[in-house]
């Protein structure tokens, strides 16, 4: 006791550690087979936080849910259509590489893709609340005021079992929330390979995916070659979106591990 206040303490009675013994990954070894091998995404809530995603488009086929915030940052339900093309493009890929996930969309920029730091922090705390398995975020903000706030929403996901898989800023410049640990950041890299994502030993950017012109779909149908890491960003989406749907009992901590151990530059002998 400290005065009238109980401490808290964190440690393990002897006889609770066979309470969250932790089963070992398949036979030891963690390589793409195990982590997503006949994965199609099945199962998996994304949550695609742009500028909306237009339902229907072939590259992104349907929009599960479709979510904006008013004028006084409530969520409410909005057409499946995207105001600037950003969202539909993300979506897209994240439907190439998990074709069966289910893809919901929140908008919360507007026709000239941008939001508040504000709109950012409601949006993410609403998507927590839902219980979405991913969230796909290729945008941020550089200001300070919004970090201590955007932080807390990152923790809340994270002790959620919520994956937000983050977009680094496209300049060498604080933005946030990519920047916080509690999330998977994403930078992006020139290989050819489309499927290809590499570990980042150096972050604070922890891996690097496709985003230099990369083919995604266009509002009216189409598709158009777009750069930047909001185009990477989806890769590692789609990719979280296959292991959780082989592996749902996974924590964001092992989700990222996994993706580690994946990745294309890390040699573990296997």
């Amino acid at each position: 006791m400290i005065g009238s206040q109980v401490r808290l303490t964190w440690y393990l009675e002897k006889r609770e550690v066979d309470s969250i013994t932790v089963p070992a990954a398949g036979s030891g070894q963690v390589n793409a087979e195990y982590a997503w091998g006949g994965a199609t995404g099945r199962g998996v809530r994304v949550c695609v936080m742009d500028s909306g995603v237009e339902a229907g488009h072939p590259l992104v086929g349907a929009v599960v849910s479709s979510s904006g915030l008013d004028e006084n940052l409530d969520v409410v339900e909005v057409p499946p259509e995207d105001v600037h093309g950003h969202g539909t493009a993300c979506a897209g890929i994240v439907r190439r590489i998990a074709p069966e996930c289910e893809i919901h969309s929140l908008r919360i920029l507007d026709h000239r893709g941008i939001t508040s730091g504000r709109a950012l922090i409601a949006a993410l705390r609403w998507a927590v609340t839902q219980g979405f398995d991913v969230i796909n975020l290729s945008l941020s903000t550089s200001k300070e005021e919004f970090r201590g706030p955007l932080q807390e929403a990152l923790d809340l996901a994270y002790f959620n079992r919520v994956l937000v898989v983050a977009s680094a800023h496209n300049m060498r410049i604080e933005s946030f929330p990519w920047r916080f640990s509690s999330s998977i950041s994403v930078g992006s890299h020139r290989e050819s390979d489309p499927e290809t994502f590499l570990y980042n030993p150096e972050p604070p950017v922890e891996f690097f995916a496709p985003g230099q012109a990369v083919t995604v779909a266009a509002p009216g149908g189409g598709t158009t070659r777009n750069t930047g890491n909001s185009f990477a960003t989806p890769h590692i989406t789609g990719r979280c979106a296959l292991i959780l749907s082989k592996h749902p009992e996974l924590t964001p901590f092992q989700v990222k591990n996994v993706l580690y151990l994946t990745a294309a530059n890390v040699v573990t002998g296997r």
